[in-house]
């Protein structure tokens, strides 16, 4: 919201005449609002819509929307002079609140482009500065301004966006304190200063310099000070502990959200788009994506991602998956479920080598519930395990320490699974009877 209010603050002080907003004015002012909102608002449906259908080959997506985004500038503009800027705004927020499977490529695009253009800003708007400039602002009453933005209007505007979201306090706290860097603000001040001392408004002089100071403020404070106050307020990522699923299949689902109620990160994947809606619908975190496409490599999501589960009907696509994200997701471990065919002990067999796809859905099917139970000895835990070989109702799936920690069952564990009395084996099916 921070560009549209700026933007309409400005052109509301543009329309004024001297300092005198008169009727003509105000009308002036409407009708850049009117334009300027209905155009991005149209034209970003048009354009969402054209992308849905695949009318846009996929290769000028990205040239094609920014064509659109230059046109509709242009275009609005021209029925209201300085409403393009409010146009592109607008089209802007309609598209990202989108729900387009495209808009994430559009955002890794924005974010390039951004980039590039948000560089050349910074060193317009340093050329834009002298040393009388600074000399307007160099005085105590800067000092306070600084304050209040770091200390009280950015945590707020954090706030109050984040309200209904999921994050915790403290993620609050840190994005407060490194998140918004003042790129609106630089913007804001390279396109709005110039044009309003040139209008003549009063103290527009300041405009440049002060935000200036401020983005050079805060970008220094924040870049020697991120990683201490990450350690501070307890974000700062130790060890990557998230799971990531190939797959969202019935037993994916099943799997992740026990994975999820034990306050661990889960991730599932699939092509299906069925599978993805019905994963989201419980909760849990899904991507639509192909295992083929490198998108994934550069998913912010998946940025903790520690361990890799292939938990798909297809060895191939469970081998290949594992090879080819071992080493971004599978730093602690990479699993996949093995076939009957396969006689040999792959290191990466998941649960025990009778637990194939096909055996786990028919479980799944039968006795959709995961229970735990407890474990005395490493005797007891081998017994536990003979059972749910032989039973085929039962598949054991993790060990739960004694500090809630879990561990990945895989077909090398079972050898040597290093058990201490008060840990529990977690399995899926059947329940075991006491032995």
């Amino acid at each position: 919201m921070e560009p549209l209010v700026a933007v309409l603050v400005f052109e509301f002080i543009s329309v004024g005449t001297g300092g005198e907003y008169t009727k003509t004015a105000l009308v002036e002012f409407g009708k850049i609002v009117l334009f300027g909102s209905s155009f991005g608002f149209t034209f970003a449906h048009a354009l969402n819509f054209s992308i849905n259908r695949k009318w846009i080959p996929h290769y000028l997506l990205n040239v094609f929307a920014l064509a659109s985004v230059l046109g509709v500038f242009v275009l609005s503009d021209s029925f209201a002079h300085e409403s393009g800027l409010l146009a592109v705004v607008v089209m802007g927020m309609v598209l990202g609140n989108s729900k387009s499977e495209y808009l994430k490529e559009l955002l890794y695009f924005k974010e390039s482009l951004s980039i590039l253009l948000i560089s050349i800003l910074f060193i317009l708007l340093s050329a834009n500065i002298n040393m009388e400039d600074l000399l307007l602002v160099y005085n105590w009453k800067t000092a306070i301004l600084f304050s209040i933005v770091v200390f009280v209007l950015r945590p707020i505007g954090v706030f109050l966006s984040a309200r209904n979201s999921s994050l915790k306090l403290n993620e609050k706290l840190f994005i407060s304190w490194v998140g918004p860097r003042g790129i609106v603000a630089a913007g804001i001040a390279s396109l709005f200063g110039l044009k309003l001392v040139n209008s003549g408004v009063a103290g527009a002089e300041y405009i440049t310099p002060l935000v200036f100071m401020i983005v050079l403020g805060t970008v220094i404070l924040n870049a020697t000070t991120a990683r201490l106050f990450a350690r501070i307020v307890g974000v700062f990522l130790k060890k990557a502990n998230g799971i990531l699923i190939i797959g969202a299949s019935d037993v994916s689902r099943l799997i992740a959200q026990y994975l999820k109620k034990n306050e661990r990160h889960v991730v599932l994947i699939d092509s299906n788009p069925t599978h993805i809606d019905k994963a989201r619908n419980e909760g849990l975190e899904a991507i639509i994506t192909d295992i083929y496409s490198d998108a994934l490599v550069d998913n912010i999501e998946l940025s903790d991602m520690g361990y890799i589960m292939a938990l798909t009907g297809s060895a191939d696509i469970n081998t290949y998956a594992i090879n080819k994200y071992r080493s971004q997701f599978g730093e602690n471990g990479a699993y996949r479920l093995v076939t009957e065919d396969e006689t040999n002990n792959p290191e990466e067999a998941l649960f025990s080598l009778t637990d194939d796809f096909t055996l786990l859905t028919r479980t799944v099917k039968k006795y959709p519930v995961i229970h735990e139970i407890e474990i005395n000895d490493e005797t007891h835990f081998k017994k536990l395990i003979e059972i749910t070989i032989n039973d085929k109702d039962s598949i054991p799936l993790f060990i739960k320490d004694t500090n809630g920690e879990l561990k990945i069952i895989s077909s090398y564990s079972l050898e040597s699974p290093n058990i201490a009395k008060g840990c529990q084996l977690v399995y899926l099916g059947k329940p075991i009877e006491t032995v």
